[in-house]
């Protein structure tokens, strides 16, 4: 990859995030895209923190250790690592959040659970720009961030030339591309996902019951015009998500109510 010809003052300075940690498998491939648009910090959690949703930790002390330069790894979830990358190491100095790749899709009502997603809105309610980058789990074991690193150098370009407007991230989804490219992009609207409902309890060896939450493999109902669709369809995803989640039609009806 030829790296981008920019005068210093003119550098970006891009905070990169993920909640599959410090050894996630799209961390590097993205670390690399970014270093083609700007000066690169890094801050990770030391450990996978996935579906750790928009979670701050308050209750503990953080501890961060470096990596190598500009890299650094905290004991925290995701939106810590966003928190602490833009307010205790970037001195609030952020042009761009990006947060990912992350192994697997973020889809739909998956964006409520998501680590990934939630660094990006931490960077967000902190007056960033931000976008979240996932990637499907494809037929192979090894996965290959190639083609989500080169979109996700062309969007973020496109963020830092463009903004977004206050309070909005941006979530992209990139289908897994083992024989060539997406078949395009789509603008599209969150979609819906079906979670597994079973809970399974088994007892340890010391004869105490524990459970895992996690049923089968996360399915979605392919909707036109939805993030889910458009994946099945082997597009990449551009969904805007929004800090103010309140639903204005019923705040309407509410007024009528008897309250």
């Amino acid at each position: 990859m030829k790296k981008l010809r920019r005068r210093s003052s003119d550098v970006p300075a891009i905070l990169v995030c993920n909640d599959d940690g410090v050894y996630g498998a799209g961390l590097r491939p993205l670390i690399e895209a970014m270093r083609r648009l700007g000066r690169v910090t890094v801050v990770v959690p030391d450990q996978e923190r996935s579906a750790d949703s928009h979670c701050l930790t308050l209750h503990k002390p953080l501890r961060v250790r470096t990596v190598e330069k500009d890299f650094y790894i905290l004991n925290g979830a995701p939106a810590d690592c966003a928190r602490f990358g833009i307010l205790g190491i970037l001195k609030n100095k952020v042009d761009l959040v990006v947060s990912g790749i992350n192994h697997g899709y973020n889809l739909g009502e998956d964006v409520v659970y998501s680590g990934t997603v939630a660094a990006a809105m931490e960077g967000t309610l902190l007056d960033k720009k931000a976008i979240a980058f996932s990637q499907g789990y494809g037929p192979n074991e090894k996965a290959n961030f190639s083609a989500a690193a080169e979109f996700a150098l062309k969007a973020g370009a496109e963020v830092l030339e463009r903004g977004l407007p206050p309070g909005i991230c941006l979530n992209v989804n990139v289908p897994p591309l083992p024989t060539g490219r997406a078949k395009g992009v789509a603008v599209s609207r969150l979609g819906r996902r079906i979670y597994g409902t079973k809970i399974t309890g088994r007892i340890d060896p010391r004869g105490v019951n524990y459970f895992w939450l996690a049923g089968r493999q996360v399915s979605g109902v392919s909707i036109p015009g939805t993030d889910v669709a458009a994946i099945e369809q082997g597009k990449i995803t551009v969904t805007p998500l929004h800090v103010d989640s309140t639903d204005l039609g019923m705040v309407r009806a509410l007024k009528k109510w008897n309250l």
